[in-house]
């Protein structure tokens, strides 16, 4: 471990790998000789450019996906992607089909709501979201105009871990919290999209893939940097863009590809959440979890102690032994520990034997 690191396990802005922060510090005052930074440089320029047209290239490359798909850089967080969604495509005869896992599956549900174009295709708020819907849970309209997931619930601690079948209708996700962490058969999704501050980089970016078919085409009543068309057209460089987060996106996609690609964040991805949830699993009941087994995420596990009062001393010495950021959501309450890409095994290893003796000791 650096010297004066220590284990973040914060749900977003989230730790990023070691490797990459170096690299960027490295870069951070000359830029590939430019004599600049990178947060000084014009996004014009062919050094800027470079850096844009391969943290593209690398994160389809990663997703498996042709060219018949597009990466756009957007900015206002996910949160204005699910205004952005049902404004460019759904209407009153073609509505957005949503599943309600979660806090933001809902939240992007309302936006849909507010135009008067949303629908709900299912739900597990009646059980607190503790599970993922079904298959045969899901009632898709036919004449949706598509069906909208959230791919990873981090204030649940839930994941998807099928593809749905939708019959025909465009399949949409926000994958914030998940991208990028395991190999999926991403061309079976029509439209993904992931705020980038939970397991990609720093806070200011949207990364959009979708279909070309999707984006090239707008509803010119939109205002134009609320139309996909925009971003697709002016290749994300209508205005300035979030260079630096873009450049630190290229940067951990790259981490990847070198690491192993998705095969190999997979397989630590899972060994991590295996130890967090063997902790939870063995402890007798001193530790519950609140998502349901068969629906359990690789990237947030959430859980809970007997009191109130013992979950914040948790929280309290857990800082002291450098394992930060674990308190949970409001409204789930407890513990919430974010295990995205970048955090070491080690990182794991260290909580599980501090829940151990935690527990040991109260």
């Amino acid at each position: 471990m650096f010297k004066d690191r220590i284990y973040n396990f914060n749900p977003g802005p989230a730790t990023l790998p070691l490797p990459v922060l170096e690299e960027a510090q490295k870069e951070f005052l000359n830029f590939a000789g430019s004599g600049m930074s990178i947060l000084e440089i014009s996004h014009r320029a062919k050094a800027y450019d470079e850096v844009h047209q391969k943290a593209k290239a690398d994160v389809k490359e990663l997703m498996g996906l042709g060219d018949d798909y597009e990466v756009l850089f957007c900015q206002g967080g996910a949160s204005q992607q699910f205004a952005m969604i049902p404004m460019n495509f759904a209407t009153k005869e073609k509505p957005g089909n949503y599943v309600l896992s979660g806090s933001f599956a809902t939240k992007a549900y309302q936006e849909a709501e507010i135009l008067g174009v949303g629908e709900v295709a299912a739900s597990s708020k009646d059980v607190n979201f503790k599970h993922i819907p079904t298959q045969d849970e899901l009632k898709i309209n036919p004449n949706a105009a598509y069906l909208h997931l959230c791919y990873n619930n981090t204030i649940y601690g839930t994941e998807f871990h099928y593809i749905p079948e939708t019959n025909g209708v465009p399949l949409f996700a926000d994958m914030s919290s998940d991208m990028l962490s395991r190999p999926i058969d991403f061309k079976k999704f029509d439209f993904i999209y992931a705020g980038v501050q939970k397991n990609l980089g720093p806070a200011g970016v949207v990364l959009v893939v979708a279909k070309k078919s999707l984006v090239e085409k707008s509803p010119k009543s939109l205002p134009t940097m609320l139309r996909y068309e925009t971003f697709f057209k002016k290749d994300s460089l209508y205005n300035t863009p979030p260079a630096f987060c873009i450049y630190m996106v290229g940067k951990v996609a790259a981490w990847i590809k070198d690491n192993g690609g998705l095969a190999a964040m997979e397989k630590r991805n899972r060994e991590k959440a295996k130890i967090l949830y063997d902790a939870i699993d063995s402890s007798g009941g001193f530790y519950k979890g609140h998502a349901d087994k068969d629906s359990r995420s690789l990237m947030n596990v959430t859980f809970r102690l007997p009191s109130e009062d013992l979950e914040k001393k948790f929280v309290a010495e857990a800082l002291e032994e450098g394992l930060s950021g674990v308190k949970g959501h409001r409204s789930v309450g407890g513990m919430r520990a974010s295990i995205y890409n970048a955090m070491p095994i080690e990182g794991a290893e260290k909580l599980a034997s501090f829940m151990a003796e935690f527990k040991k000791k109260n």
